[in-house]
């Protein structure tokens, strides 16, 4: 990742009013990061699966909000803004009026990110507590080319299911299992 110049430290306001360059950025500690070049087929569609299956159980039960790709607002003064691949907001958390106009304000309960060929193994590690130490509740960190998840939990509980192992969403989502390798069966 590379930093893009900026002539001063931007806010989360800033930054989402930003023109669309067509590549992907964040905001870290002020300062605009590039996340470019965009993931190869396999990220994209892991990735969508993986949203597919946590919308396909939470929208029905009403249980919160799932997105794609959506900023987040984890620190401010200076501000960070980071979006994971796929995130769950509870509905406990929803403010009352509905969806913020801009980022919500925290991080989410159930952050989920599909793990490139590029990242090595200590920068998925530093990406999953990031979100925990933002707030979130449960990391999923999806590996592709292993056919496996490695679950980091806010009770500072970490472990890797294989292909044929179940995950849960305990605490966050009760009831939810799916079997690994449902992430991995993309379609076609």
């Amino acid at each position: 990742m590379t930093t893009a110049t900026f002539p001063k430290l931007m806010t989360a306001k800033e930054f989402a009013m930003t023109p669309d360059d067509d590549a992907r950025h964040e905001l870290v500690n002020g300062e605009v990061i590039d996340l470019s070049p965009p993931p190869i087929q396999i990220h994209g569609e892991t990735q969508l699966k993986a949203g597919v299956i946590l919308y396909g159980f939470a929208e029905p039960l009403g249980l919160g909000r799932v997105s794609t790709e959506t900023g987040y607002l984890i620190s401010t003064n200076p501000d960070t803004v980071r979006a994971p691949d796929v995130a769950f907001v509870s509905a406990e958390r929803i403010p009352e009026g509905g969806l913020p106009s801009g980022y919500f304000p925290f991080a989410p309960d159930i952050a989920v990110e599909v793990v490139s060929r590029s990242y090595t193994p200590s920068a998925a590690r530093a990406r999953a507590l990031m979100w925990l130490d933002a707030g979130s509740a449960l990391v999923w960190m999806l590996f592709p080319d292993s056919r496996s998840v490695t679950v980091y939990r806010a009770d500072g509980e970490i472990f890797t299911l294989r292909e044929d192992d179940i995950l849960d969403a305990a605490p966050v989502l009760d009831g939810f299992s799916v079997k690994v390798s449902e992430f991995f069966d993309v379609f076609g």
